[in-house]
């Protein structure tokens, strides 16, 4: 499959949306590749691995394709999208609690445990980051509880505002607000205001290929 340009016009992705509902598929490939980088960032403050974020970002984008038809223009696409996301990484991280759970209760009778192998939080597949501040500061955003990572990483790093944020985390206003000032009392001070929203979690262009080709396999 030939790399779609984005017009340099950046048509709002409703439109898009229109027109791959009046039988543009090809144009899918436009979203996919305009909010990849948001999925990712997503799935890696839930604590994911990079090869687990990219199943479930493939998982998320055929999603929203299959339910092209319902998607209404009372919330952005973008907003719309990473709730889907969200669904997935949650789902995901309840069948690996049950996993858990069943494991352990099968060791309870036969007094073997086969310990479940997870992968290292470090991301081998990924090309190294150049930039130090910005290993740093995903380790102390990966350190943070989950409610309020991925607060931070949506307002912060993808640059969600309060209304949208609050909605696809289903909160109030209010508690984005909270979350995300006890979010930044936790990280360090002194990189509050160093930290390179481009440098943390980024989604390499190899990867952004491979999730396109991979979806429009499947739709």
């Amino acid at each position: 499959m030939h790399k779609m340009e984005v017009s340099a016009s950046y048509t709002p992705d409703g439109e898009i949306v229109s027109k791959i509902n009046a039988g543009e598929k090809d144009l899918f490939e436009i979203l996919i590749r305009r909010h990849n980088g948001a999925l990712y960032k997503v799935g890696r403050s839930f604590g994911l691995v990079h090869d687990d974020v990219q199943d479930l970002m493939q998982e998320a984008h055929i999603a929203a394709y299959l339910n092209l038809g319902r998607f209404e223009s009372r919330s952005t696409y973008k907003t719309w999208l990473i709730r889907i996301m969200l669904n997935k990484c949650y789902h995901w991280n309840m069948e690996k609690v049950h996993k858990l759970r069943s494991a352990f209760s099968e060791a309870s009778h036969t007094g073997k445990v086969d310990f479940i192998e997870t992968s290292p939080s470090s991301d081998g597949n990924k090309e190294v980051l150049n930039r130090e501040l910005g290993q740093v500061l995903e380790k102390c955003i990966e350190k943070l509880a989950p409610e309020y990572r991925t607060v931070f990483v949506l307002r912060e790093l993808e640059g969600l505002n309060v209304h949208e944020t609050a909605e696809v985390m289903s909160l109030t206003e209010a508690n984005v607000k909270v979350r995300l000032n006890r979010a930044k009392n936790m990280l360090r001070k002194q990189l509050e205001s160093w930290y390179p929203k481009a440098a943390v979690y980024d989604f390499n262009l190899i990867y952004c290929d491979q999730v396109v080709a991979n979806v429009f396999q499947r739709i």
